[in-house]
């Protein structure tokens, strides 16, 4: 033990400057989505969920003899909730977000927190928005298979065993073996037999959803109707306010560290460095399978993490606008104007897309459908007066026209904006 200390602190010892400051950017980004996880987890189980939705941990049954393990080498799994009636021949599986890490230290952090390890995993979960079994606050999908795909291993299922580590860290990169063995398993017992699903995720989940999405269809039947649902998944390359590069250099070493590449498309990575791929603008225009974007025009985590992260110098002023947006003034206000508009252009030719659908909305959030309150009840936020539920429902039975674009901040009353002064 004491030599492992000793190496541990040699690594932190040969970091230049650049080590440190994305290595501490990445711990932080960590702790603050953990943080953030748990406060809406406390904000959903407080909801108007029924009580008995609580779902158990089910590790995988495979997951030792398809060496499908999480970071610190612990069984990877999920939560089941059958179907029932009509929908018992229906899914909707939600992979769960957290972030990512990018070296040898915050991996190592991170395998000590339910985002790297089973261990730390809570026993059970409660299901509610998109997961919901009440139709009241799921009203297309409560009927459904429903599956929550846990988190674990840092590189949004798409980490592979020969980028691991041989140095004592024990430090498991299994993306995309987890990913695989999740689907088989979840093949065996109905899904197979699926005559609609909906793969879903949020956050890091939403860019592996992105990744996996065709993936996904190609296992299913052909008649299947199979789409696809990415929450607050759609990370932008862009410089903060400093003018760095700090995302585009945290995500080269996410895919450099984890192996990522091999996951890629290999479409985008012909032309393209890997890690470039690893931000949907660069892939999303080659998704072959109908598409649902549902992301905030001022996404606090894309605020926070690439605007404006830790590492962009001392800004104090930015302070308490990143921990709350109506503390914003008017010169940081068209800094965030500007930011959303890289979005819309950005998103400028999936507009087009026929199959596609949208729900752009001018709030201070993040993951909007795994929590009631915001996928559907009478507080949700809004966009020509549909709930985020009602317009993926409208788009996933080709019900309406589902291409929603708010106006800009502050012009939409209905908005939840998180408010971290407050947590």
């Amino acid at each position: 033990m004491a030599n492992h200390r000793f190496q541990g602190l040699k690594l932190w010892r040969k970091l230049t400057r650049r080590d440190w400051t994305i290595a501490a950017a990445s711990l932080s980004i960590l702790i603050f989505t953990i943080s953030f996880i748990s406060h809406s987890q406390r904000y959903s189980t407080n909801s108007t969920t029924p009580a008995n939705n609580w779902i158990p941990f089910t590790p995988l049954t495979k997951a030792q003899h398809k060496s499908a393990f999480c970071l610190d080498g612990s069984l990877p799994g999920y939560h089941l909730q059958k179907g029932f009636g009509s929908g018992s021949d229906k899914w909707v599986l939600h992979i769960e977000g957290g972030g990512w890490c990018n070296s040898i230290e915050s991996c190592s952090f991170r395998q000590t927190t339910k985002l790297g390890s089973s261990r730390f995993m809570e026993h059970e979960v409660q299901f509610s928005g998109i997961l919901s079994s009440d139709s009241s606050q799921n009203p297309d999908f409560f009927d459904w298979n429903k599956v929550k795909i846990r988190y674990c291993d840092g590189g949004s299922f798409s980490g592979h065993s020969d980028s691991e580590f041989k140095n004592g860290t024990k430090l498991f990169f299994r993306g995309q073996v987890i990913w695989e063995a999740v689907i088989g398993e979840l093949l065996s017992i109905g899904l197979s037999n699926a005559k609609k699903a909906l793969l879903s995720g949020c956050s890091a989940g939403g860019l592996a959803t992105l990744i996996h999405c065709d993936d996904f269809r190609e296992i299913l039947p052909k008649d299947a109707n199979v789409k696809c649902l990415v929450d607050a998944g759609f990370f932008l390359n862009e410089k903060d306010v400093a003018g760095s590069p700090t995302i585009e250099r945290f995500y080269q070493d996410v895919v450099n560290l984890q192996g990522v590449a091999n996951s890629l498309k290999k479409d985008c990575t012909s032309r393209l460095e890997p890690y470039k791929c690893f931000f949907p603008q660069e892939f999303i225009s080659n998704i072959k399978t109908p598409l649902f974007l549902v992301q905030p025009g001022y996404d606090f985590w894309q605020i926070q993490n690439i605007l404006v992260p830790g590492s962009s110098g001392p800004l104090r002023s930015w302070v308490r606008c990143k921990l709350n947006i109506n503390s914003c003034n008017s010169k940081q206000l068209e800094v965030l104007q500007d930011f959303r508009n890289s979005l819309l252009k950005t998103l400028g030719g999936f507009h087009q897309n026929p199959e596609g659908g949208m729900f752009i909305n001018s709030c201070f959030i993040h993951c909007q459908t795994w929590m009631t309150e915001t996928w559907h009840s009478p507080r949700s936020p809004k966009i020509d007066n549909k709930t985020i539920a009602e317009a993926v429902g409208d788009w996933y039975f080709n019900r309406n026209e589902a291409k929603h674009i708010d106006c800009p901040f502050p012009c939409n009353p209905t908005c939840y904006n998180m408010d971290f002064t407050q947590i």
